[in-house]
């Protein structure tokens, strides 16, 4: 019975080797004919050019820490020297609107701060750390003219508003 196995093996293995994939066989090898791999030199190494940092020179020292001038005031600088509000000592996106009264001609927001207290506040009244200065007070919201400062000391000028929520 062997001999029959390996007879039969060698017959398949025979059909194997037909002129089905020449094509095949003739492309792979002759892909590479003709192609030649060239490598580019590599770039030149131009030689290190050194440069000294002299004291009396106008060129600023790079490995010295620079000493900006800060501009100090401008026409947008809050007044420093007034006696802070309580409501100054939060941040303004930590300080919800929850609630409106309207007194005498009035209007009044009720602030919640993330202590839990509430603050009544009315226009011309100042809250958040950017000297805050509360320009409306709505029904539905309250709007805050901030003054910040950029790095080289300029106050610019931001409006932020604070909507109405619902006590949680």
């Amino acid at each position: 019975m062997r001999p029959l196995i390996v007879l039969i093996l060698s017959a398949l293995l025979l059909g194997c080797g037909s002129e089905e994939f020449n094509d095949l066989r003739d492309f792979v090898a002759n892909s590479g004919v003709g192609l030649r791999g060239k490598i580019e030199p590599p770039p030149e190494v131009k030689p290190y050019e050194y440069f000294a940092y002299a004291n009396d020179a106008d060129l600023p020292n790079p490995f010295e820490p620079r000493e900006e001038e800060m501009k100090v005031g401008g026409a947008n600088q809050p007044q420093l020297d007034r006696p802070k509000e309580a409501l100054e000592e939060y941040p303004l996106d930590s300080l919800k609107m929850v609630g409106y009264l309207f007194q005498k001609g009035i209007g009044y927001a009720v602030i919640r701060a993330n202590d839990g207290k509430l603050h009544r506040v009315k226009p011309g009244n100042y809250m958040g750390m950017d000297f805050g200065l509360i320009q409306i007070v709505n029904e539905t919201e309250i709007f805050v003219k901030e003054m910040v400062q950029d790095s080289t000391g300029v106050w610019s000028e931001r409006v932020s508003s604070l909507q109405m929520q619902l006590l949680e």
